[in-house]
């Protein structure tokens, strides 16, 4: 296979996502949340997976004529932020006026931060929460908290995208990579699990998914006390 052909193939490999989207978002419109979030997770692997093959094959020199970033940004915005977002206002996790104030805030401070080109940082951690609603949003449909959690954490989440605090990316951050990777693997493999028993109360990989999470979310931070603000 020529270099084009491989680089291509990436930018096909990257676009099966809008496909991903469409099925969870049909899902969603029959409310069927843990197939809705099955899709989700699939997207979130390729999502995972992409970026690695995009580097190892080149795609800016053998492929150019298609802006993978881009890509990846349409996709990311509908699988991360808009259809996780209109399944926590269709779902009874956040009823009347809650509802409303979850999903404007979810998508109007989403798009402005996915338009935002300081988003990463010099070791390729994200400045600021990276509105992975997806994976927040399946964390809400697994432990079903009281109303006033979820809405407190959507408004903290969402202010915590315009500060300096730092949030890892499970690839490409080196600090505690060889942790955060397996933990990112794990939570992809806790989420489709809970998600296969359609969240089931007493499923074992609600625990899983909260001890991940809590990692994902506050490794950064926890890297800027130990190793300084640039570290």
């Amino acid at each position: 296979m020529t270099p084009h052909l491989r680089a291509l193939s990436v930018h096909l490999f990257t676009a099966t996502g809008a496909v991903f989207a469409m099925l969870a978002l049909l899902a969603a419109a029959d409310e069927k949340w843990g197939l809705m979030f099955l899709w989700l997770v699939v997207a979130f692997a390729v999502d995972g997976i992409d970026g690695p093959l995009a580097r190892k094959y080149d795609v800016k020199t053998h492929a150019a004529y298609l802006d993978g970033v881009l890509m990846d940004l349409i996709i990311d915005y509908l699988t991360y932020v808009f259809i996780p977002a209109y399944a926590l206002f269709v779902s009874d996790l956040l009823p009347g006026w809650t509802g409303w104030i979850a999903i404007i805030v979810i998508t109007f401070t989403s798009v402005i931060y996915f338009a935002d080109t300081r988003m990463k940082t010099l070791d390729h951690s994200f400045a600021g929460f990276p509105g992975c609603w997806n994976m927040v949003i399946l964390v809400f449909f697994a432990l079903s908290p009281n109303v006033w959690v979820i809405l407190i954490t959507v408004i903290a989440l969402s202010a915590a995208m315009f500060t300096p605090i730092k949030f890892v990316h499970p690839v490409r951050t080196e600090r505690w990579r060889a942790v955060t990777l397996p933990m990112a693997l794990a939570w992809t493999f806790f989420a489709g699990w809970a998600a296969w028993v359609d969240f089931h109360p007493e499923s074992w990989a609600h625990w899983g998914l909260l001890l991940t999470s809590v990692y994902l979310i506050f490794a950064g931070a926890a890297q800027q006390l130990i190793h300084g603000r640039d570290g």
